[in-house]
């Protein structure tokens, strides 16, 4: 990278960082970053951490899938219970019920008489639709302070070995240690609060214990030179405290961005403030390249996103439809030193409606190693062109598309 580019991205960063911040998201210098981009990864390396736990564990999910992964998970967390380690979960409702294999009372009976503190986010009961709205999407794993796991996967075997009607699911999921720990285990507090009414004692966490200076062995190594001094910023989305955080902070990045922008969602539909920062981006002469899923689970989703798909094309950018199973990470990459991760897709129930948390982080190393992936996954990709457009969808397709577009503000 040039000097002039160099200063250009420093700018960029500089700037984006001022607004984050006055968004009110809160940032931390001193961390370290390890990307997991394969449900492989993320469960090997989660469930060392887990192994080695001294003092406690919580876990907040949208969903538990009743399948391998999660029986193994509980097993574990189990086991880490009668060592005398404190283990909380919370989970979502709605995500529990929508899943295809829930955890059903009997489950909850089970991990309660193995003494879990088990909490359920939001109980759906009638008359049912007041519990549409607010939902918590987050994936969110603390362990002793030292060490969180978050990023776009609940926990479900899928991650590992796909499923049957898309094949692979794709996905990306980081573990971060440093400052931004406690962000994270206060997030988990205030939402363990606010389901049970009941304050965490600060005792539970805070020790002078050496196993809290120990890092946890055998996980995967970064491959980052300077890999703990990263500027990490934590925007936790709240409905009534931090509505606007995550939708702000996407364009106020996109704002910023000088040279080029890379996007990965699975659920592109695109809420209006956010759709027109990337046309200010393209008119500008930002490079701006999309990553779309062909196939999808939920089965909407593709038509609007190719509704706005299309117009982004006409406007100059490169869209590409991954054909190698369904991808479904929630990343953004600005230029070459900044990018986010994180549970929040680009669509109203994450920008404007659920609990959501992504990392905003300011790192070149980071940022290279998502671009990587990215380029990677071009090979198992379509670009979208005025020729083919037509081909990929019928005017069926297209009419549903422009309908349910109409209808952003509730999907």
């Amino acid at each position: 990278m040039g000097l002039v580019s160099m200063a250009q991205a420093s700018l960029s960063d500089s700037l984006t960082v001022e607004d984050l911040k006055e968004n009110g998201v809160l940032f931390t210098p001193h961390n370290r970053v390890t990307l997991l981009p394969s449900g492989a990864e993320k469960f090997e390396d989660m469930f060392k951490a887990i192994e080695q736990a001294r003092h406690y564990i919580y876990l907040e999910y949208f969903n538990f899938r009743s399948d391998s992964i999660g029986k193994a998970l509980f097993t574990l967390l189990d086991k880490k219970v009668r060592e005398g380690v404190k283990v909380r979960v919370i989970y979502d409702d709605f995500g529990n019920v929508s899943n295809d294999r829930p955890l059903r009372k009997r489950h909850l009976r089970q991990l309660k008489s193995r003494h879990f503190e088990v909490v359920v986010f939001d109980p759906i009961v009638f008359p049912w639709v007041n519990h549409a709205l607010h939902r918590d999407h987050r994936k969110i794993v603390v362990i002793d302070d030292k060490v969180v796991y978050t990023g776009g996967m609940n926990v479900a075997d899928y991650y590992i070995h796909g499923r049957p009607e898309f094949g692979k699911w794709r996905d990306m999921h980081m573990r971060l240690e440093g400052d931004c720990v406690p962000l994270y285990r206060r997030i988990f507090c205030e939402m363990w609060e606010r389901c049970t009414g009941d304050k965490i004692d600060s005792l539970e966490y805070q020790t002078d214990s050496l196993a809290f200076q120990t890092d946890f062995r055998g996980l995967k190594e970064t491959d980052c030179a300077d890999s703990s001094g990263v500027l990490l910023g934590v925007a936790n989305r709240e409905p009534k405290r931090s509505p606007a955080i995550i939708r702000r902070s996407y364009i106020d990045a996109i704002d910023n961005a000088q040279k080029r922008i890379q996007i990965v969602n699975p659920y592109f539909t695109l809420v209006p403030s956010v759709k027109k920062a990337l046309y200010r981006a393209l008119k500008r002469g930002v490079k701006l390249e999309v990553m779309l899923s062909t196939k999808c689970d939920v089965p909407v989703m593709p038509d609007v996103a190719a509704y706005h798909a299309k117009r982004l094309m006409k406007r100059g950018a490169d869209i590409y439809y991954y054909e190698d199973g369904f991808h479904h990470s929630k990343v953004m990459m600005v230029d070459s030193t900044f990018c986010t991760v994180g549970s929040a897709n680009l669509n109203s129930r994450s920008l404007k409606f659920d609990y959501e948390v992504n990392a905003f982080i300011v790192d070149s190393c980071t940022t290279r190693e998502l671009q990587s992936i990215f380029e990677a996954d071009k090979h198992h990709s379509t670009l979208l062109t005025p020729e083919n457009w037509k081909k990929r969808r019928s005017f069926g397709r297209r009419f549903m598309g422009w309908f349910y577009h109409l209808l952003i503000p509730l999907i």
